[in-house]
């Protein structure tokens, strides 16, 4: 055995040197070799980025760079159409997210192109923008657009401090492991059931609060329909669910920036279903497509400038709205404030880290003890990239789970990072192409994203009695209670509770304890 393991060994090592000797050979037209050091400009961005160093290429770090683009490129849209929704009294509150979203991107990619030097990209996180807009503004709280960029704000701040003074290993710690291991479970539902809602395909009934649309030509549903601007009927709903199915098939053959042509594929199909109605004689059809304009691309700009750009100084802290709902003051703006607060850093905090992992395992990007090359520095650049994000207008800005697709592509460097960043600042001036992409094109986006972050499911130990009812009282909570934080609250406060009756007061750690006091007192108060 060990005879065959040293002649292996032999033959990979005679392999490596003949490969790197032909890699040192100029090619036919005495051109350097594609994976040898530049000359000039070149050699000190190689220099800089260590591209040569690390065994890629120019040619490898682009193409890499683009592949991480058009696999997230998807957030642009979807996370627009989620603020829009709450950016008020704006001329373009489309527009206005999308530049958001665009600046959110930019910034933190080339934060981790620069500080980090890794061939990961940033964008505003999925499930925390879901969080801001449907739970903390969406659900009568009284909080504005403007005063959760505050808490987007102090999010990031607080990573940035836990990230500098290295508590932040304790706060991870203090989170119950079924706790952890249910948050992305109860966030991945939660916005497939939203996805699901924006394309009709659930609607609501009043004897059962839900159900699924009919899809009964015989009955009353029709087709297409069209009011006050919103598209209903079996049409969205329709779009929505093949667009998904489609979505999972390009990814099961591996098809790169299969979200994208997901995505673009199911607009496609949306507009080919409202022909057919128009055709057919659909009023709602025609007035749809009447209702299509293209817009200045630089309107955006300045609807952003007007209206998201900054909002979180200039009102951001007017919390006149939320004292003016009836039951709310002073001190339950205090608990909404730290808890909504420190919901969001944990939400940031378990997808950055769970993300860095898994991203830099899939291009041997560790160190000798298994931790993500240049740790700290990423932490680092998505903590300052969710502070830039607030002041831009957009929710947390965090590592995206999907530029992984670019270091599987063989990106090793920050140069991969430096050319997704350029691809989301020429996207900047694409809005008005941007705004034709439907609502339930966007929905099919959602709900793949709910498919993709079921996976932690299976982490949970459902042997456990207590792992097990601590997990699913975080995730149905979610679900079902319509919100984020108070889904991981539940879980923190069932678990503490599990352990006192069970005799393991010693599990029970101080942050715990004070982490879930904090949301106890939040569920008494608020």
């Amino acid at each position: 055995m060990e005879d065959t393991t040293t002649q292996t060994e032999q033959a990979e090592g005679q392999a490596l040197s003949a490969l790197q000797t032909e890699a040192e050979q100029p090619n036919a037209d005495g051109a350097p070799p594609s994976g040898a050091p530049k000359k000039g400009f070149l050699e000190k961005v190689d220099g800089w980025f260590g591209i040569s160093k690390s065994g890629s290429t120019f040619r490898i770090e682009v193409m890499a760079g683009l592949t991480s683009f058009m696999a997230m490129v998807y957030i642009l849209m979807v996370n627009a159409g989620m603020f829009s929704a709450v950016i008020t009294d704006s001329a373009d509150p489309y527009g206005a997210a999308y530049i958001a979203t665009a600046l959110g991107a930019v910034v933190g990619t080339m934060l981790m192109a620069f500080l980090a030097r890794m061939p990961l990209a940033q964008a505003s996180g999925m499930g925390i923008n879901a969080f801001i807009v449907y739970t903390l503004i969406l659900s009568g709280t009284g909080l504005t657009y403007a005063n959760c960029m505050v808490f987007t704000l102090l999010d990031g701040v607080i990573f940035l401090l836990l990230t500098l003074t290295g508590l932040r290993r304790k706060i991870f710690e203090a989170i119950p492991v079924g706790v952890r291991h249910a948050i992305p479970v109860g966030i991945g539902l939660f916005i497939a059931f939203i996805g699901l809602q924006q394309a009709g395909a659930i609607i609501h009934n009043e004897n059962t609060l839900t159900a699924f649309v009919s899809f009964n030509v015989l009955g009353d549903t029709p087709f297409f329909s069209y009011e006050n601007g919103v598209v209903g009927g079996m049409a969205p709903a329709l779009v929505a669910l093949v667009g998904v199915i489609a979505i999972a098939v390009l990814s099961k053959k591996n098809v790169k920036g299969a979200i994208l042509w997901g995505l673009v594929g199911s607009a496609a199909l949306y507009y080919a279903f409202a022909g057919i109605a128009a055709g057919a004689g659909s009023e709602a059809a025609r007035q749809m497509f009447g209702a299509i304009s293209f817009s200045d691309p630089f309107g955006a700009f300045a609807a952003w400038g007007k209206d998201a750009a900054g909002a979180v100084f200039y009102e951001g802290f007017d919390f006149s709205h939320y004292l003016a709902v009836e039951g709310n003051n002073g001190g339950t703006l205090a608990i909404v404030l730290i808890t909504s607060a420190l919901s969001l850093c944990m939400i940031d905090m378990f997808d950055t880290i769970g993300t860095l992992y898994g991203a830099c395992a899939k291009g041997n990007l560790l160190d000798e003890n298994g931790t993500p090359l240049h740790m700290e520095k990423m932490m680092l650049a998505d903590a300052l990239a969710t502070c830039a994000g607030a002041v831009a207008g957009t929710s947390t800005v965090t590592t995206f789970s999907e530029s992984a697709s670019g270091v599987a592509a063989g990106g090793k460097t920050g140069f991969a990072a430096f050319v997704t960043g350029l691809c989301f600042l020429v996207a900047m001036f694409l809005s008005p192409v941007a705004q034709l992409i439907p609502r339930c094109a966007t929905a099919s986006v959602l709900i793949w994203v709910g498919v993709l972050m079921m996976d932690s499911v299976c982490k949970i130990k459902w042997s456990d009695p207590a792992d097990a009812l601590v997990a699913f009282m975080t995730f149905i909570v979610m679900l079902l209670g319509n919100s984020i934080s108070k889904g991981i609250g539940m879980g923190i406060l069932t678990f503490i509770i599990v352990m006192l009756c069970t005799g393991q007061v010693k599990k029970i750690s101080l942050p715990t304890w004070v982490i879930g006091a904090i949301f106890a007192v939040t569920f008494v108060l608020t």
